[in-house]
């Protein structure tokens, strides 16, 4: 009987222990798991409602967003379509500008020829005018000298020396030009031409001793005056026509041994003159 009593209690027991556990902190299995299902459920609803603000502020930067894109495509649609008009417009203006360059070049281009032509004629003219006073002068250049031998209140022979000698003469009777010099008896042409000279000597007979003058140019013997006997008074002449470079010089040469005469009476002559230019 007490076997039995003591199963049953034990029986109870075990019942109310499968029914009912007390934990550490004194609470039951069925609240902590009441509890847990309690919280499973607010954070699922707490992650739902994340969930949804999430999509919201998405959707609503989507909605944000999309209006600033297309605000900026317009404004830059617009900046090129301005920046297209102010090209179209500088390129008028360069085309503007190419073709006024070219219009300045075109006149400037004008004007050397103008000025070319102008100063082509100016040259033309130059040399027209330079050869006009070169004729001019020409024409108008007179050239003749007339001397003899003597210098004035003097007279006798000159010669003969043991050289040959230029002849001075020291009368002048005239001188237009100033192409003779009657310090050296050099006569030199001035322009070029054809000059005619002419030339007279006289002399006493002399059997030692001949009258002679040569005519010279350029240090080279022309043409001769000569006269030779023993007794009385002899003379002789002589000229021709010479074509002169300017520069050129011509004078009468007394040979060696030889001898002339002059006086006051003025027997022994020499002058030249210009025919023409050439």
């Amino acid at each position: 009987m007490k076997s039995v009593v003591s199963l049953l209690v034990l029986l109870h027991c075990c019942l109310s222990g499968a029914q009912v556990h007390i934990d550490r902190d004194g609470v039951s299995v069925n609240e902590i798991q009441q509890v847990d299902y309690e919280d499973r459920e607010s954070r699922g609803k707490d992650i739902q409602t994340d969930k949804q603000r999430a999509e919201a502020a998405l959707t609503h930067n989507q909605q944000t967003c999309q209006p600033d894109i297309h605000t900026v495509l317009r404004e830059m649609s617009t900046m090129m379509a301005e920046q297209r008009v102010e090209l179209r417009h500088t390129k008028t203006e360069l085309g503007a500008m190419e073709a006024r360059l070219r219009a300045s070049e075109s006149r400037l281009t004008d004007s050397e020829g103008r000025q070319t032509d102008s100063e082509s004629r100016l040259t033309d003219s130059e040399s027209r005018l330079n050869i006009s006073v070169d004729s001019s002068l020409s024409t108008d250049r007179k050239v003749a000298f007339s001397a003899s031998l003597a210098a004035p209140g003097q007279g006798g022979d000159t010669g003969p020396f043991n050289t040959g000698i230029t002849l001075v003469y020291r009368h002048i009777y005239s001188n237009i030009g100033n192409a003779y010099n009657p310090t050296t008896g050099i006569f030199t042409a001035p322009v070029r031409g054809l000059y005619l000279f002419r030339f007279y000597i006289y002399g006493e007979g002399d059997s030692s001793a001949s009258t002679t003058a040569a005519l010279h140019k350029n240090g080279h013997h022309v043409a001769v005056a000569h006269a030779h006997q023993a007794t009385g008074g002899i003379n002789s002449s002589n000229g021709v026509s010479l074509l002169l470079e300017v520069g050129d010089v011509v004078y009468m040469h007394l040979w060696v041994g030889d001898k002339i005469y002059d006086s006051e009476y003025h027997h022994s002559t020499f002058s030249g003159h210009l025919l023409f230019t050439m």
